[in-house]
């Protein structure tokens, strides 16, 4: 991972805690859904391809969303999702790796696994479709950990904050990318972030457009600057507290 690169205090406890965790034992073999085919239908669909996120909090965020996971996940199903996120990061984020099996277990669409991976034992911890690798923290070892991840069946999102980093990832073989629109030094939000790197992309490469989307117009302004797909997290989750998930992932895919 590249040390010098500038982080908020937030996101290097992040890292150190992802260190400390306990590594399983074992390893997993997955026989993934594909996020690809589950694009496809959403598209067919007219629905815009959406990653919705289920997530009880964040250090960007106030409190904590209650809700049973997989109920929130078939409520996003229903709403016109293509696919489910879940944090499995505990000390930041409130998740589980049981959040995510439950999660899985419920619903029929791709379910993402979102969390701090640094090493390559840590992808066993539980069974996913896809896996989250983020460039920033991986460095030099961005391609060994695809290649683990896809020796173990996942799919994997790499995550990019910039023209470099999709360089990095292009070059170790990445097909799926997330441009993250949040800055890791100061967490702030800049749409204009994925509207920097898209273009950039390989057209081989399916584009995904992360943080910072809230309404129908954030919608269309990513997808006209080349966003295959979108993750999309607390705009959906805030309908936890007043019943309305399904409701706000429409209000997404349908923009």
């Amino acid at each position: 991972m590249n040390e010098t690169a500038e982080l908020a205090p937030a996101v290097r406890s992040i890292l150190d805690a992802a260190r400390e965790r306990d590594l399983p034992s074992g390893r997993v073999s997955v026989a993934p859904r594909s996020l690809p085919d589950a694009f496809a239908a959403a598209e067919a669909d007219g629905r815009v391809p959406t990653i919705a996120e289920v997530k009880p909090t964040s250090p960007t965020t106030e409190g904590e969303r209650s809700g049973d996971p997989a109920a929130l996940a078939r409520e996003m199903v229903a709403g016109g999702a293509a696919a489910i996120s879940v944090l499995t990061e505990p000390e930041h984020f409130g998740g589980t790796t049981d959040d995510l099996a439950a999660v899985r277990a419920a619903v029929d669409v791709p379910v993402l696994r979102k969390d701090f991976l640094l090493r390559e034992s840590q992808l066993d911890a539980v069974e996913a479709d896809v896996v989250l690798l983020i460039a920033r923290f991986l460095d030099d070892d961005l391609s060994t950990m695809l290649d683990a991840a896809r020796e173990r069946g996942f799919q994997v999102l790499v995550e990019v904050h910039d023209l470099a980093e999709l360089e990095r990832a292009v070059d170790a073989g990445a097909t799926l990318v997330g441009v993250n629109n949040r800055d890791l030094a100061e967490l702030t939000v800049d749409l204009g972030t994925f509207e920097r790197v898209a273009p950039r992309a390989p057209e081989a490469v399916t584009l995904l457009a992360e943080s910072g989307v809230s309404t129908p117009a954030d919608v269309r302004r990513m997808r006209e600057a080349g966003a295959d797909g979108l993750l999309v997290g607390s705009a959906i989750m805030d309908g936890a507290e007043d019943g309305t998930v399904t409701e706000q992932t429409r209000r997404i895919v349908n923009a």
